[in-house]
C-alpha cells in the first residue's frame, strides 16, 4: 500500500482556497455595479447584457476554457498585459486562473445581487432622496444593507462554484503542482494514477463542502424569507 503523502493533498487544498477566497472578494467588488445596473437600469439591451453575463452557465466549461486560452496566451490580450513585468502569457499562471474564475463564477455572484436589489424596490429609495441623501449614501446606506443576503448568497455560491471548477480551470491552467493544480484537477490526476487513497480523501471532503454549502443556502433563504414576513 502507498504511503500517504500528505503534501500532495494540502498543496492543491490551498491552492483552491486561496483562488476561491481571492476570486469572491474580486467578484463582489466588480459584480455590485453590474448587478445594480441591470436592477436598476431602463436601457433596453439590459436584458442582452444580463445573457452574456449568464453565458458561463450554459456554456460547456471547454468551449469557455478554450477562448480563454486564447485571451490569456501570447498572442492574446492577456499576453500583452503580461508583457508589463516581463512575461510572456497569463495561461498555465496563478492570474491567469484567477481572471478565468472571474468570467466563470460572474453569473453566480451577479445575479442573487441583482435579485436583492430588485426585491428592494423603490420605496426605500425614493424615501432616502425626500431626506436628501445623495445616491450614493442611498445606496451604501439603504440599498446595501437590504440587499445583505443576497451578497450572502452571492459569496456562499461564487466560492463554492470556484472551489468546483475542473474543465475550464484545466484547460486555462494545466496541472501545474503548487501552480495551477487545484482540487478539482488534483481528484482527476489521483484517479488516472490509480492513487485511490488520496482520491477518496479529496473527494469525500467536496461531497461534505457540497453539503455544508446546499445547507447555508437553505439557511440564508429560509431567514430571508422569515425576515420578508
Amino acid at each position: 500500500m502507498a504511503t500517504l503523502d500528505f503534501a500532495q493533498l494540502w498543496s492543491p487544498l490551498r491552492l483552491t482556497l486561496e483562488l476561491a477566497t481571492l476570486t469572491t472578494l474580486l467578484l463582489l467588488v466588480v459584480g455590485t455595479p453590474i448587478a445594480w445596473w441591470l436592477a436598476r437600469s431602463k436601457a433596453r439591451w439590459k436584458e442582452a447584457v444580463a445573457a452574456i453575463v449568464a453565458m458561463p452557465i450554459v456554456l460547456p466549461p471547454t468551449v469557455l476554457g478554450f477562448y480563454l486560452l486564447l485571451l490569456l496566451g501570447p498572442q492574446g490580450p492577456g499576453g500583452a498585459l503580461a508583457g508589463l513585468w516581463g512575461a510572456r502569457t497569463l495561461a498555465f499562471t496563478f492570474e491567469g486562473l484567477v481572471l478565468g474564475s472571474l468570467i466563470y463564477s460572474m453569473p453566480f455572484v451577479v445575479q442573487p445581487i441583482r435579485n436583492a436589489f430588485e426585491a428592494i424596490g423603490d420605496r426605500p429609495l425614493e424615501v432616502a432622496a425626500t431626506l436628501r441623501a445623495s445616491p450614493w449614501d442611498t445606496f451604501w446606506s439603504v440599498a446595501v444593507p437590504l440587499a445583505r443576503p443576497g451578497f450572502m448568497t452571492a459569496a456562499v455560491l461564487g466560492f463554492a462554484h470556484t472551489v468546483g471548477e475542473f474543465g475550464v480551470v484545466l484547460m486555462i491552467g494545466g496541472n501545474i503542482p503548487g501552480k495551477t493544480k487545484v482540487l478539482s484537477v488534483a481528484i482527476y490526476d489521483f484517479v488516472e494514477t490509480q492513487r485511490w487513497q488520496e482520491a477518496h480523501i479529496l473527494a469525500g471532503g467536496m461531497v461534505v463542502f457540497s453539503f455544508v454549502v446546499i445547507l447555508a443556502m437553505l439557511v440564508i433563504e429560509r431567514r430571508t424569507a422569515r425576515v420578508g414576513t
